[in-house]
């Protein structure tokens, strides 16, 4: 059986893995969010903002998501879908008697405050319960960045710990809350 590459639709929005041709999209993301994201980032690679570093990073995403280890979601607007407006990123995929995984996203900042990452977020979310059947989704935010805190908040992700200097973020090691949302329906596969 062939793994569907997903290709989830809202209301408003469209999330699916990137091909080759979104590059010159996702070039102009992050180049245009880059001061935006600094903070909240891990220090950025030399070559991050190249063509030679995307084809080889969405190749890689494809091999994860086939794979069971990722899942990365570009997000567009499902009416126009020229330009990129955010990620939702599904890493860490442990199997076996755990079935959870990490989720980290950004929005870009000229789309803020519209309600397009939980809608997003939500979609996801219900993907990787339902089609991917994970039990647990793990998101971590630092203190601070109270926007992510209250998305995670809205979709039930329940506090469960705090960390200090859990991240290395902006060349700064960086306190988090830890959060987690669990599957109430979670069945084992036959």
């Amino acid at each position: 059986m062939e793994l569907e590459l997903p290709n989830l639709t809202t209301q408003r929005l469209l999330l699916r893995l990137a091909t080759n041709d979104d590059i010159p999209k996702i070039l102009r993301f992050y180049t245009e969010n880059k001061t935006y994201f600094t903070p909240f980032s891990a220090l950025w690679f030399d070559n991050f903002f190249t063509e030679e570093y995307w084809l080889n990073q969405l190749e890689n995403n494809y091999l994860e998501f086939i794979n069971d280890i990722s899942l990365r979601f570009f997000i567009f607007f499902k009416a126009n879908q020229k330009n990129i407006i955010g990620f939702i990123n599904f890493s860490n995929f442990v199997r076996s008697s755990a079935q959870y995984c990490n989720v980290g996203y950004g929005l870009a900042e000229a789309e803020q405050g519209k309600g397009y990452m939980t809608e997003a977020l939500q979609a996801a979310i219900d993907y990787v319960f339902q089609d991917l059947n994970m039990h647990r989704i793990i998101a971590n935010y630092m203190p601070h960045n109270q926007r992510s805190g209250n998305v995670l908040r809205k979709l039930g992700f329940v506090v469960e710990g705090y960390a200090r200097d859990y991240l290395l973020i902006n060349g700064k090691w960086q306190d988090h809350i830890l959060t987690s949302l669990t599957h109430p329906n979670w069945r084992a596969n036959p």
